[in-house]
C-alpha cells in the first residue's frame, strides 16, 4: 500500500494573451517528448520558449497519468533551492532527513509525469544535476526544459526555438496574414488600437518593422503597444534611430541580442522619468508583487506606515500615508554589455552621456501613476492573485531594469534594503494575525510572495551587516515554514542565518527553537533537541520568557514524537498549568494544550483529554482561529475513539478535516484521513474504511510513505487494513483502496464530510455538490470547476480559456452559481469555496489529485 495513484493534474501558467501558432515546433516538440525523456527548448531571450513549452505540455498531458507540473525558475537564484522548488511544484511534503534531491527522486520514482522547468540558464548546473537524478532514478518522469543554453547531458534532445518567420517587405505580401510575426503584431496592435488590421496600405511597413525586429515575439509586442501614439512608419523610423545608438561599435555582438536590446531600450526611453525609476527599482522583485509592495520598494523616504518597524507606527490624517522624501540623482542609463562604448549610446542624443537628470523624489502617488503607466506600456504584466491584482516584470525587462539600477551608486543596496524591510514588516503582520480568522488568506499571500521572501533573505545573508535582520525574518516566518509544508526550505535559511549571526541575541534564541522544530519535523530528533535546548538556555540568559516558552514547546514535542509519552505528558502538564507567558504566541500556547491532550489520549486518559480539548477549542473560537483548532478537533476525535463514542469521534474528525482543507494543511489532512479510516473500521463500514485508506495512502505518498516511521501511526493504519481486509476479502478491499487512491482531496473529503445527496465514491456522479450551511446547494460538475477557478482569482475570460469554453458561457456559469448560493459578488463565491470545501489553490502548491 501507499503507492502513487494516478493524479492527472496539470498546473500550467494561464495564458493572458493569444498564442501565435507555431505548428512546426509544436509537432516537433511532441515527437521529441515521445522518444526522449529530456527535451530542452533553446533560443535567445524574448523568442517565446516559455509559451511554446506550455503549449507542448498542454498537447501531451493525456500521456501522463500523474499530471504535468510547471516549475518557474526565473525568480530563484540559489542552486540549493532548485530541488525544493520542484518538490513544491509537485505538491510534495517530504519530512525526511535525506538530502532534498534524493528525497525528491524517491518520491517520484514510480510516477509518470511531465515536469516543465522554465528559465534554466542562470541555474544550469543545478538543473543538469536535477535532470540527471530524475532520469537515472525514475522511469516515468520526463522533463521539458527551457534555457538559452543546453544543459549538457547526453540524454538531452534539443529543439531550437527560432524567431517568427517574416516575409520580404518588398515581395508579394498578398498572403501576409499567413506569417506569424505579422499576425502577432496585428493582434497586439488591435488590443491598443481597436479595429487595427493588416491592409494593402500597411503590410509592407509592418513586414519591414517585424524584419527589423528579427521576428522576436517580445520585441514585436513591445513595439506594437506604441501604436497607441504612433503609426507603423513612425515606429519604424524611431526604432531605426534607437537601433543605431545601441549597435554602433559592436561588430561582435549577436544581432538578435542587439535587436531585443534596442526594443527594450527604446521602450525605456519612451517612459517618463518616474516610470524609468520605478522600473529600475521593481527589478529587485523576482516574483509577482502587489501595489503595496511596489509603493514600499519604490517610494523615497520612509515606507508607508504599514511598513515601519514595530513601535514606530504613526497613523496619518484620514488614513493617507505620509512620506519623508529623500533627494537622489536620477539613474543614468546602463552600459550595453554588447558594445564597447555603451555609456555613450545608453541615452538619446538629447541627454548626453553622463549628464544627470534633475533629482527625482517619488511619492506613493507617483509610484501608483508609474505602475499604471508601465502596465499601459506592457512593461509590467497584470495578473490576478490572492488579495487582488498583482504585477510582474518579464525576466528580460527585469534584467534591463537591474542594469539601470546599478548605474546609481548605492541605489541597488538601498532598494534591496527597502524591499527586505517591507517583506519583514509583512511577515510580522502575518505572524501577529496568524492566530485569527485570516489564516487561508495569509497562506495564499505568503505563497505568492515566496520569491520575494527568498530575495529578502538572500540579501540579508549575503550583505555585510545585515545578517541579524535575515535571522529575524527567517525566525518570524516560523508559522509559514511549519504550518505550510515548507520545513525543508525554512531549515535551509535558518542554518544560513544562524551561521551568519552567532551573537547571543533574541533573534538567535528564536532561530534556534524554530530550527529545532523544523528539524524534528524531518525526524532529526537529536539535532532538533540540541537546537531547542540551546534556545532555552539562551532565552533564559537573556531573560526572554516568551522565547523560553517557545523552546520548551519544541522540547516537549520532540518527546511526544519520539514516543516518550510519559515524559511528554509530564512536560505539557507543567507548561499548560503555568499558562501563557507575556509575549508567547497564542498558536504555541494552544499547541501546548493540543500536545497535552494528545499524550493523554494515547495513554488512555480520554476524559482528561476531552476536558483539555474543550478549553483549547474555546481559546481558538474566541479568536476565530482554524489551524490549531483543526488539531484540537482531531485530538478530540481521538479521545472519543478511546471512549468508544464513534459518532462523536467521526463528527469531530470531519470538522477537523474541513478546517485542514481550508488552511491546506496536507500533513493534517493525511493524519485525519487515517483517523477517519480507523473510525469507519470500528463502526463496521469497511468499504468506506478501505476507500479512506486508499486516499490517505495517496496523500502520505507526497509526504512520507512510511508515515515517518512512527510506531503509533503505522500500527493504527495496519489495524484498519487488517480488519477491513478480513471483512471485505482481499480482492474487494484492494478495489476499494484503489478507488480511494484515485480521488482528489476535495472529492475524498466531500464524500467523508457527508454532504447531502453526494454520491458514494463507488458510484458515478453526474454532478458535484459543494457543502453549504443549509445542505441544499448542488452545483453541476462544470459549475464546481468554475467556482474553484473563481476562488483562484481568475476572471471570466481566463476561466473560459482554462476550460476551453466561450466567455459568455463562463459568465453564465458564474451568474448561475451566484443565484444558487444567494450571493451578489465573486468574492463571496471565493470565500465560500475556501471556507466550506478547500482553499483557493495555487498552481504550484496544491497536492496532486486523481484522474480528471
Amino acid at each position: 500500500m501507499g503507492g502513487s495513484a494516478p493524479r492527472r493534474e496539470h498546473h500550467l501558467p494561464a495564458e493572458t494573451t493569444s498564442f501565435v501558432d507555431r505548428r512546426g515546433e509544436l509537432t516537433q516538440g511532441r515527437e521529441l517528448l515521445a522518444r526522449a525523456r529530456l527535451v530542452t527548448l533553446t533560443g535567445p531571450g524574448g523568442v517565446g520558449k516559455t509559451r511554446l513549452a506550455a503549449r507542448i505540455a498542454a498537447r501531451v498531458q493525456r500521456a501522463f497519468p500523474d499530471g504535468v507540473r510547471y516549475v518557474h525558475l526565473s525568480g530563484l537564484h540559489d542552486p540549493a533551492l532548485v530541488p525544493l522548488a520542484v518538490a513544491d511544484a509537485l505538491g510534495l511534503h517530504d519530512r525526511s532527513a535525506q538530502p532534498p534531491l534524493d528525497a525528491l527522486v524517491e518520491q517520484v520514482r514510480d510516477r509518470r509525469l511531465l515536469l516543465v522547468v522554465d528559465n534554466c540558464e542562470h541555474l544550469a548546473d543545478a538543473c543538469a544535476r536535477l535532470a540527471a537524478a530524475l532520469l537515472h532514478g525514475s522511469e516515468g518522469v520526463r522533463i521539458l526544459a527551457t534555457s538559452r543554453h543546453r544543459l549538457g547531458l547526453t540524454e538531452e534532445h534539443l529543439l531550437e526555438v527560432r524567431p517568427l518567420p517574416v516575409p520580404d517587405p518588398d515581395g508579394d505580401l498578398s498572403a501576409a496574414e499567413g506569417y506569424p510575426a505579422l499576425r502577432l503584431f496585428s493582434d497586439r496592435a488591435a488590443a491598443v488600437v481597436p479595429g487595427f488590421r493588416l491592409t494593402p496600405a500597411n503590410r509592407a511597413s509592418v513586414a519591414r518593422l517585424c524584419q527589423r525586429l528579427d521576428g522576436l515575439p517580445l520585441a514585436i509586442e513591445l513595439a506594437a503597444v506604441r501604436m497607441r501614439i504612433l503609426d507603423v512608419d513612425q515606429l519604424l523610423d524611431r526604432l531605426d534611430d534607437r537601433y543605431r545608438f545601441l549597435t554602433t561599435g559592436s561588430p561582435a555582438a549577436q544581432p538578435r541580442h542587439q535587436t531585443l536590446r534596442a526594443a527594450v531600450a527604446w521602450s525605456h526611453d519612451l517612459c517618463t522619468g518616474p516610470e524609468q525609476t520605478v522600473w529600475a527599482r521593481l527589478s529587485v522583485l523576482p516574483g509577482t508583487f502587489d501595489l503595496e509592495t511596489a509603493e514600499a520598494v519604490c517610494a523615497d523616504g520612509t515606507a508607508p506606515e504599514s511598513t515601519r518597524p514595530l513601535g514606530g507606527v504613526v497613523p496619518a490624517p484620514e488614513g493617507r500615508r505620509r512620506l519623508v522624501t529623500l533627494r537622489h540623482a536620477a539613474l543614468p542609463a546602463p552600459p550595453d554589455p554588447l558594445t564597447d562604448d555603451s555609456a555613450a549610446h545608453a541615452r538619446p542624443a538629447a541627454m548626453p552621456a553622463g549628464t544627470p537628470a534633475p533629482p527625482l523624489r517619488l511619492r506613493t502617488d507617483d509610484v501608483l501613476e508609474a505602475v499604471a503607466g508601465l502596465v499601459d506600456k506592457s512593461v509590467l504584466c497584470r495578473e490576478p492573485g490572492p488579495g487582488g491584482v498583482r504585477y510582474r516584470l518579464l525576466d528580460t525587462l527585469r534584467q534591463y531594469g537591474l542594469e539601470q539600477l546599478r548605474r546609481g551608486p548605492g541605489q541597488e543596496e538601498a532598494t534591496r534594503r527597502r524591499q527586505r524591510d517591507w517583506m519583514a514588516r509583512r511577515a510580522e503582520e502575518c505572524e501577529r494575525g496568524w492566530f485569527g480568522p485570516g489564516q487561508p488568506e495569509t497562506v495564499a499571500r505568503l505563497r505568492a510572495d515566496r520569491d520575494n521572501l527568498r530575495a529578502a533573505l538572500d540579501f540579508s545573508l549575503s550583505t555585510p551587516g545585515e545578517a541579524l535582520a535575515g535571522l529575524r525574518l527567517a525566525g518570524t516566518l516560523w508559522f509559514h515554514w511549519h504550518a505550510c509544508g515548507a520545513s525543508r526550505e525554512g531549515l535551509y535559511w535558518l542554518d544560513r542565518a544562524l551561521t551568519a549571526a552567532p551573537g547571543p541575541t533574541r533573534e538567535r534564541a528564536r532561530g534556534l527553537w524554530v530550527a529545532g522544530l523544523l528539524a524534528a519535523a524531518t525526524r532529526d530528533f537529536p539535532q532538533g533537541r540540541r537546537h531547542a535546548t540551546d534556545a532555552l538556555a539562551l532565552a533564559r540568559a537573556l531573560g526572554d520568557d516568551a522565547e523560553a516558552a517557545h523552546a520548551e514547546y519544541v522540547i516537549g514535542v520532540i518527546r511526544l514524537f519520539g514516543d516518550d509519552l510519559p515524559g511528554a505528558l509530564r512536560h505539557f502538564e507543567s507548561t499548560v498549568a503555568r499558562g501563557p507567558v507575556p509575549g508567547q504566541h497564542l498558536s504555541l500556547a494552544g499547541l501546548d494544550q493540543v500536545e497535552l491532550a494528545c499524550a493523554l489520549g494515547y495513554l488512555g486518559e480520554a476524559e482528561r483529554a476531552v476536558e483539555v480539548c474543550e478549553r483549547a477549542l474555546a481559546l481558538c473560537e474566541r479568536h476565530g482561529e482554524q489551524w490549531v483548532r483543526s488539531y484540537v478537533l482531531r485530538i478530540l476525535a481521538l479521545a472519543h475513539t478511546v471512549r468508544g463514542d464513534w459518532p462523536r469521534a467521526e463528527r469531530h474528525a470531519r470538522q477537523a478535516l474541513r478546517l485542514k482543507l481550508a488552511v491546506h494543511d496536507v500533513i493534517g489532512i493525511a493524519l485525519t484521513l487515517d483517523l477517519l479510516a480507523s473510525i469507519a473500521t470500528a463502526r463496521g463500514d469497511h468499504e468506506q474504511a478501505a476507500v479512506l485508506l486508499g486516499g490517505a495512502d495517496r496523500v502520505w505518498a507526497d509526504i512520507d510513505t512510511g508515515r515517518w516511521g512512527s510506531h503509533t501511526l503505522n500500527s493504527v493504519r495496519r489495524d484498519s487494513e487488517e480488519r477491513a481486509g478480513r471483512a471485505l476479502g482481499r480482492e474487494a478491499f484492494e478495489r476499494a483502496h484503489r478507488r480511494g487512491g484515485t480521488l482528489g482531496l476535495a472529492e475524498l473529503a466531500g464524500h467523508e464530510l457527508q454532504e447531502p445527496d453526494r454520491p458514494h465514491p463507488t458510484e458515478p456522479a453526474s454532478a458535484t455538490a459543494l457543502p453549504h450551511d443549509d445542505g441544499t446547494v448542488r452545483l453541476t460538475r462544470r459549475e464546481t470547476e468554475v467556482a474553484q477557478l473563481v476562488a483562484e482569482g481568475l476572471a471570466n475570460q481566463q476561466i473560459a480559456d482554462r476550460l476551453v469554453i466561450a466567455r459568455r458561457t463562463a459568465e453564465g456559469h458564474v451568474e448561475r452559481i451566484l443565484g444558487k448560493l444567494g450571493f451578489s459578488n465573486r468574492s463571496q463565491i471565493a470565500a465560500w469555496v475556501t471556507a466550506q470545501r478547500c482553499p483557493a489553490p495555487t498552481r504550484t502548491h496544491q497536492p496532486p489529485e486523481g484522474i480528471t
